[in-house]
């Protein structure tokens, strides 16, 4: 398994706990579980967005893992 394959898994990943992540800061019942909740949401763009740079910069520079 190469880097590139491994990086774009754990970037699925990291999608999924995002959208997970957002879905309990929607449905939280209790105030201060959602407000905690709300707080990981930014964190989760942040982590997919360095991901997604990091993908980008390995296909510039391996362009035979491009779309794989």
């Amino acid at each position: 398994m190469t880097v590139s394959t491994q990086v774009k898994q754990t970037l699925a990943v990291m999608k999924g706990i995002h959208s997970t992540i957002a879905q309990y800061a929607q449905t939280a019942q209790n105030r201060e579980a959602r407000g905690i909740w709300q707080k990981q949401v930014p964190v989760c763009e942040k982590i997919v967005g360095q991901l997604e740079k990091r993908i980008q910069t390995l296909e510039f520079q391996e362009p035979q893992y491009k779309g794989f």
